[in-house]
């Protein structure tokens, strides 16, 4: 029997090496900005205007000189937060008849769209990366930050403070372009800060967890890790 102690923890797996000056900075010496974005409406356009945003939406991609990757995220809503102001509403409504139609609006939301419908929201992201070192395989050197890859077990030893200076410097035009251009076809871009950025990995790898337990006040409060294994 093997008695040495085993001292790899799950961060050694992950992908990321730190998340810091709103950058996320890779263990093979990379780092990627993280711009979250809205959406149109495509089917409410009119034919004119879904011409004129497909053309400009070619366009933006065509007057790309760096990669980027486009994501889109889906996750199910909690509203129990929701659900208990509207109880809360309930109760403290004095007409009778008005308490009895938002008990009625309740159960719904209950009963009919929680438990038969899974009540979805998508989120969407553009990542762009500084540096690029795996074209092959995953497609890109951020490809697995969003579960596309796989983590990797290996980890470099790498300058982070080098590589946040170097990155912000190489990464700042290209967000301040992607931005700029997203918003000619009436779709707004904002970079992720480190707080948002700590949030949304800790609900990608909690995912279970984090549907009970949401990262509450200064990230930077937290002593304990962020991420926990899964254990089959």
């Amino acid at each position: 029997m093997n008695n040495k102690k085993i001292k790899a923890t799950t961060q050694d797996h992950l992908d990321i090496a730190d998340i810091r000056d709103n950058l996320v900075v890779l263990n093979d010496g990379g780092a990627v900005v993280i711009l979250e974005t809205n959406a149109i409406n495509f089917d409410l356009l009119s034919i004119q205007e879904q011409d004129a945003a497909i053309a400009a939406y070619s366009s933006l991609l065509n007057s790309l000189s760096f990669p980027i990757q486009v994501t889109i995220r889906s996750k199910r809503i909690d509203i129990t937060e929701y659900l208990e102001k509207v109880k809360d509403i309930e109760e403290k409504q004095p007409n009778p008849k008005i308490r009895d139609q938002i008990r009625k609006y309740r159960s719904f939301i209950q009963d009919e769209l929680i438990t038969k419908e899974n009540v979805l929201d998508k989120n969407f992201y553009v990542s762009i990366p500084y540096k690029i070192f795996d074209i092959g395989g995953n497609g890109s050197a951020f490809a697995s930050l969003f579960g596309i890859s796989g983590g990797s077990s290996s980890k470099q030893r790498i300058n982070i403070d080098k590589i946040l200076q170097e990155a912000t410097a190489d990464l700042e035009p290209k967000k301040n372009f992607i931005i700029k251009e997203f918003a000619r076809i009436g779709i707004k871009a904002k970079q992720l800060n480190t707080t948002e950025l700590i949030k949304l990995f800790y609900e990608i790898y909690n995912s279970e967890t984090a549907q009970s337990q949401k990262l509450r006040g200064n990230v930077e409060d937290y002593t304990s890790a962020l991420v926990e294994p899964k254990i089959a």
